[in-house]
């Protein structure tokens, strides 16, 4: 126990941070605990053109009556407009002390930021886009990628980043696919629990988002009501979540803003209490979404005012109101005194709350506002850009090179062309500092993002470049001078896609939804009329989500894909078309041919396929975990090791062997899928379950082995409950989705299998190298 000259209970560090939270609640008034659950945004525009839907509704704060009684959050200090990294980490630190001093208790506030695509700031590295990562299918990376910004975040006073997304892409339509690393559960699960190893590592709370079913929403639109069952949102929607709190450790989870079946996330007490925290154990602080609590009352009429609005959330499990103090404010503290709300629920959320500031150490004695070395400070370094230029060279997708035309021939005369040609926006996501802030021309970039036209001039002498027409707009009067240039060349490298941006400023990012999945504005005449030039066309596509890219566009006798590639992706792309890099990327979505139909991921079961009995074909152009390279490679000896009899309860080993046969170094990606003919719910054709990046030198073979749990072929069975059915399966190696190689046989033997939470997760993967008699 403490000593007389030891500190306070609630300061003790040789107490656990449940003790030390349990010690100091009973010592704080109501409005000292309430305002330890909410933050503040210092410095954010509640009005003008520039804002989000609803953010000109952000009640004004005055800043020495909102951190008297403390203060929960700071909200986005770096991210909120541009700001020297020494002069903001300096002003953090002075922000803090005035916050310890104000406050009877002396508790900092916590601090988060944005680092979907890097630390959200100013002269901060801009990483790959999600979706990048997922085509990257390297967890390895994403996990050094994280670790990285963590250290960045930390080194500023920063305790908190709201990353990564874990939704299913399940609708291209939906604006924040760019956000999504994939529509397969298993990879975005696994990737996402890498990221928050990453984050976490480095001493950064990650925070999951959106939970849960956000990406689903009906006709792709942001906040749309959510139609899904219970059997898709268990075995789509829930898993990576699941897989990333199990296999990453992340402290925080973000509720989704959307309602599902009628019933908001914010306000269901299922999802956010029951599954999360008493079925899956989690312990750490779920924090809501922007406005997320008002808009029970605004947007979905849950609540007839904010305080009703406080009680629904708490009640439901959010403990902290972002970005700022609203209902999680007054409201809040006048529905306790009027006995609607009980205080009992706001001592629930305080006590995970001062946990976690207690695990940052910020309830020590010895805290200090300012970090270590601040004046060295530098939020793109060497080695943040060597990590953005790796994802990006792995994440670039060649989906298409007919006619051998890349990488381009050397002396070829070459023309540049399209409206993301000569865009180093192009190149950055919508939850970068420069897209997702902006409005501060006077400040530059603050880094160096080639676009593509200054990458490949770097290595192309003599490059002819025109526009053709912007990204979205109706003007053609450029396509004229596009089409001489391609004429007069003998390849031209045609680029085309998005302009990421926020709530209808771009084609894609969040608020940026498309009708169909046609490209935007008249980019499609431009691919047309290129096309009929008869120069040989390398389509390349940079862009936020995939698109059906049009009739006539199987005459390209090359398609290149890359999704938001960072502020080196410029230098990626032009290293991959004239062959300084061998790509390696493999699609994280389906490529779909048409951009009229409904969209529809690959995990469809057969009459989600093509069929006699529709006349749409919704079969994609290019398939989930498609791409090739500059590398042959071939694929023998697939075989299950030991018996076909696998054990409801056991593991089955499978087994192939890849050579490089071409004549230089690449990377294979094995995919290994689930094919289940027969079950008592409809299933997926196939489902990936796991993966192998395998780089090879020209001539070296590799072994990949992977053990797979049974619990890997679980579903949700015809009684809702999560089952490994005995019966006939398959095990298939794969290209892709759609090139399947090898289909194993096996059998599941045994009783029907309930199987929890507890369940393994992914298989036991080995590479080993060939060995050759």
């Amino acid at each position: 126990m403490p000593t007389d000259t030891a500190p306070e209970p609630w300061r003790d560090p040789r107490l656990s941070p449940a003790e030390r939270a349990e010690a100091l609640i009973p010592l704080m008034t109501l409005e000292e605990k309430v305002a330890q659950l909410a933050g503040v945004w210092v410095g954010a525009d509640a009005s003008g053109g520039g804002v989000a839907p609803h953010q000109e509704d952000m009640a004004g704060v005055e800043w020495s009556e909102v951190i008297a009684h403390g203060l929960g959050q700071l909200t986005r200090p770096f991210g909120t407009a541009p700001v020297d990294p020494v002069a903001g980490a300096r002003s953090l630190a002075a922000s803090q002390a005035e916050i310890v001093a104000a406050g009877r208790f002396g508790i900092p506030a916590q601090v988060h930021e944005e680092c979907l695509t890097g630390f959200a700031a100013w002269r901060a590295t801009v990483y790959p886009a999600p979706l990048s990562w997922g085509a990257s299918f390297d967890p390895a990376l994403v996990e050094e990628m994280a670790g990285h910004i963590g250290r960045s975040l930390r080194a500023a006073g920063v305790h908190q980043g709201l990353a990564p997304v874990v939704d299913v892409t399940r609708d291209y339509r939906w604006g924040r696919t760019e956000e999504t690393i994939g529509e397969d559960p298993y990879l975005v699960g696994t990737l996402g629990a890498a990221y928050v190893r990453g984050l976490e590592g480095a001493g950064i709370v990650a925070t999951l988002k959106h939970f849960a079913g956000y990406a689903s929403s009906r006709g792709g639109r942001n906040l749309a009501p959510v139609p899904m069952g219970p059997r898709e949102l268990a075995d789509v929607v829930l898993p990576p979540f699941e897989m990333a709190l199990r296999l990453g450790g992340p402290r925080s989870v973000m509720n989704s803003y959307s309602e599902i079946d009628g019933l908001p996330v914010a306000a269901d007490e299922s999802l956010l209490t029951g599954l999360l925290r008493d079925t899956w154990g989690f312990t750490g602080t779920v924090v809501a979404d922007y406005f997320a609590v008002r808009f029970l009352q605004k947007l979905h009429g849950l609540a007839a005012d904010g305080g009703q609005a406080a009680g629904l959330a708490l009640r439901a499990g959010i403990d902290v109101e972002l970005p700022t103090v609203d209902t999680f404010g007054a409201p809040l503290i006048d529905a306790v005194k009027a006995g609607t709300v009980s205080e009992a629920l706001i001592d629930r959320a305080l006590r995970r709350v001062l946990a976690q500031k207690a695990e940052l150490g910020l309830l020590d004695p010895d805290w200090r506002p300012l970090p270590d070395d601040v004046e060295n400070l530098r939020l793109d370094d060497d080695r943040g850009r060597d990590i953005a230029l790796r994802l990006a060279r792995q994440a670039v997708v060649l989906l298409r090179n007919s006619r051998g035309v890349l990488p381009l021939a050397p002396g070829a005369r070459v023309a540049l062309v399209g409206p993301v040609a000569d865009d180093p926006m192009a190149m950055l996501g919508c939850y970068s500092f420069p897209l997702h802030v902006g409005g501060h021309p006077e400040h530059g970039l603050g880094l160096e993002v080639p676009s593509l036209r200054q990458a490949l001039d770097a290595l192309v002498p003599g490059v002819a470049y025109a526009r053709g027409c912007d990204v979205s707009g109706d003007d053609t009067s450029g396509i004229a001078a596009a089409v001489a240039a391609a004429e007069a060349a003998d390849v031209c490298v045609l680029a085309v896609g998005d302009r990421a941006g926020l709530f209808g400023r771009g084609t894609s990012g969040e608020g940026c939804d498309a009708a169909d999945l046609r490209l935007p504005g008249v980019q499609p005449e431009l691919v047309r009329a290129v096309l009929a030039t008869g120069t040989p066309v390398v389509l390349v596509l940079l862009a936020g989500r995939p698109y059906a890219l049009g009739p006539g566009t199987d005459a390209a006798a090359a398609v290149v894909c890359g999704f938001f590639p960072g502020q080196l992706g410029g230098q990626a792309l032009a290293e991959v078309l004239t062959g300084a890099v061998n790509p390696s990327g493999r699609l994280p979505v389906s490529v779909p041919r048409d951009a009229g139909g409904l969209p529809a991921t690959y995990l469809s079961p057969p009459l989600g396929r093509r069929s006699e009995v529709s006349s749409v074909d919704p079969t994609p152009a290019y398939p989930f975990g498609h791409g090739l390279g500059y590398s042959a490679f071939e694929w023998s000896g697939a075989r299950v090791v030991g018996p076909d009899v696998w054990p409801v309860d056991g593991e089955a080993t499978v087994e192939i062997t890849v050579r490089n046969t071409g004549e230089r170094p690449g990377a294979e990606v094995v995919q290994l899928y689930l094919h289940d003919p027969v079950a008592q719910t409809t299933r997926p054709v196939v489902r990936l379950l796991g993966f192998a990046r395998v780089p090879l030198e020209p001539g070296d073979g590799a072994v990949v082995t992977f053990t797979v749990p049974a619990d890997l072929t679980a579903f949700t069975g015809v009684r809702g409950r999560r089952v490994v059915e005995p019966g006939d399966v398959e095990l298939r190696f794969g290209r892709s989705a759609g090139d399947l190689v090898a289909a194993l046989p096996l059998r599941l033997d045994g009783r029907e299998r309930e199987v929890g939470h507890d369940r393994k997760l992914r298989p036991v993967t080995r590479i080993a190298p060939e060995e050759r008699s």
